[in-house]
């Protein structure tokens, strides 16, 4: 029987993860959609953290992803480390089974082991509501996006070390690449 394998990307991913992307993500407007890129200039900077970008892995082939980077909230208290989840895209042959759901999760368990607190996203609330998010708005978070209203969410995750403190409030910066998207 073969089962979901949910880990994070290995250096042998790239090519399987670009694929991914470009088919979930495709158009008849574009050769290549800019998520495709978005994940390639992002390897590239401070906002990569390898254990949160997780693969999903059906039968030995890569066939969903989910990536959280990093961002920074300003607040007044300074620049608060915060993450920002996306692309997230599922092989279209593999959708509507699960498989977005499991990575995506995998990647909000991780990076909740790691510490973090906060996640933004831009999606489907219908698709995001399942995980807690909620409109960001409402968590005094701003973003290029606040105008778009319940796609713009974010996510307050549970305290991995007892320690509960307060998710920041402000405005999400994003590093550079997220400005071709």
């Amino acid at each position: 029987m073969t089962t979901l394998r949910l880990r994070p990307e290995d250096p042998a991913d790239t090519g399987p993860v670009g694929r991914v992307l470009a088919a979930a993500f495709a158009r008849p407007d574009v050769l290549a959609p800019p998520e495709v890129g978005l994940v390639e200039e992002l390897r590239g900077t401070d906002a990569w953290i390898a254990e949160l970008a997780m693969v999903a892995e059906y039968g030995g082939e890569v066939v969903g992803y989910a990536l959280l980077t990093r961002v920074r909230v300003r607040g007044d208290d300074g620049n608060a480390p915060a993450l920002a989840l996306g692309p997230v895209a599922v092989a279209p042959h593999r959708q509507r089974i699960g498989h977005g759901t499991a990575v995506v999760q995998a990647g909000l368990d991780a990076a909740t082991e790691l510490g973090e607190r906060l996640v933004v996203v831009l999606g489907s609330p219908a698709f995001y509501r399942r995980f807690g998010f909620t409109r960001a708005d409402r968590l005094g978070l701003t973003s290029p996006w606040s105008g778009l209203g319940d796609p713009w969410q974010a996510l307050v995750l549970p305290a991995s070390t007892g320690g509960e403190g307060l998710a920041p409030r402000g405005e999400v910066l994003f590093p550079s690449p997220w400005s071709k998207v």
